[in-house]
């Protein structure tokens, strides 16, 4: 079989280490950082996630380390309305698996024991994608060289296998930042319903994370006057969160109150759909390729659906990989563009002032079925290539 060199080790850099692995690749991965995890932080998975992650035998542990939250509701900011609400019992019932958050170090810890053959080298960074006696490689910032047949970037919105292989993409801006904690659940007492609250310019997303829903992931989203670092991990304030969020109803108000440092403030950057994601030896996933704003709650499962589309395309062509990225790309380009389009547009729906144009967005959710409207999302399975996933 051939060898797969994989760069990155986040969520979809393990999830394609294990799915490959499963099906019979020699795969190397290589992460920069020095151990697995991440800042800790929640992550939503669909349906769409949760059966790859199903299909890796950690249907046991995403529900144990996971919650399944009740419903899903958006609300109005001034007074906590309720303009539309999703269940999620509804959803199980209609894709066959479930609607779960998670804390992300543990769906990095769950992914990472996955994997068992594959050789993953950690605390080492790749300085350049290259080739080695007339085969795709990656040469490593300690001067060695690792040589397969084929190197897939996983490496995250700064992507460098993306800068090298199939050009970089320029970051757009948008105009926003989210400031990021996690607070004990036990002290506000909700329950396991994830909710948006939508206001002028801002919103604020908090849901469990967590076995037993321990705690409450905060995501504030606010206007940001200047472009800042691109990074998920910069400093941010409790002070300054709090004051952003002066004349939101009770709940919110319980909320912010409630959240202590540390809290990291995110600036929030996309990149344009990509033309093309692979060479005839390399290509990409996740973020890497499609990086996307946090507004549709799909980053992460995107990153899934990747390993599990790659996986099969090679899978079903293993002596011709150049064929078997293109079924991939075929499979997921399309449908991820999609996903990065209506994620920024909800800056702009999230964000609607108070008026006419509001109103008319409240509407449209309270008379909306999510799960109708959305099917195309929740029920793709990335395993099946037979069409796009679009």
């Amino acid at each position: 079989m051939a060898r797969i060199l994989i760069v990155g080790a986040g969520i979809g850099g393990l999830a394609a280490t294990a799915l490959l692995e499963q099906a019979g690749f020699d795969v190397y991965t290589i992460e920069r950082a020095p151990r697995f995890g991440e800042v800790g932080a929640g992550v939503q998975l669909g349906p769409n996630a949760t059966r790859v992650l199903n299909r890796l035998g950690l249907e046991e542990e995403i529900r144990d380390l996971g919650v399944a939250p009740s419903h899903v509701s958006w609300l109005r900011w001034q007074d906590g309305n309720t303009l539309a609400t999703m269940s999620m019992a509804k959803m199980e019932s209609t894709f066959g698996t479930p609607y779960l958050t998670m804390y992300r170090p543990d769906l990095i810890d769950v992914l990472s024991s996955r994997v068992s053959t594959a050789e993953v080298r950690l605390g080492v960074a790749v300085s350049a994608v290259t080739e080695a006696a007339g085969r795709p490689a990656v040469e490593l910032g300690d001067g060695t060289v690792e040589a397969g047949d084929l190197v897939v970037g996983a490496d995250g919105i700064h992507s460098g296998v993306r800068a090298q292989t199939v050009g970089d993409a320029a970051p757009r801006f948008s105009g926003m930042s989210a400031y990021r904690a996690r607070i004990a659940r036990d002290a506000l007492g909700f329950d396991d319903v994830v909710r948006n609250w939508m206001g002028p310019d801002r919103h604020l997303v908090a849901y469990p994370v967590g076995a037993g829903s321990a705690y409450l992931n905060i995501v504030a989203v606010v206007p940001e006057q200047e472009p800042t670092a691109e990074s998920w991990t910069m400093p941010g304030s409790a002070d300054e969160l709090r004051s952003q969020f002066d004349g939101w109803c009770d709940n919110v108000q319980r909320i912010v109150g409630a959240v202590r440092d540390p809290v990291y403030r995110w600036a929030l950057y996309d990149r344009d759909p990509l033309p093309r994601w692979s060479t005839a030896t390399t290509t990409l996933l996740g973020d890497a390729c499609h990086p996307m704003l946090p507004f549709f709650a799909q980053g992460a499962a995107q990153a899934i659906g990747d390993a599990a589309a790659l996986t099969q395309a090679l899978s079903a062509a293993p002596d011709d990989l150049s064929s078997a990225l293109k079924r991939y790309e075929h499979a997921r380009l399309d449908h991820t563009a999609r996903i990065q389009r209506l994620s920024w547009d909800n800056n702009v729906f999230y964000h609607l002032p108070d008026g006419p144009e509001q109103r008319e967005r409240d509407a449209f959710l309270s008379g909306s079925s999510a799960i109708d409207t959305f099917s195309w999302l929740y029920g793709n399975d990335p395993f099946a290539l037979g069409t796009p996933g679009v």
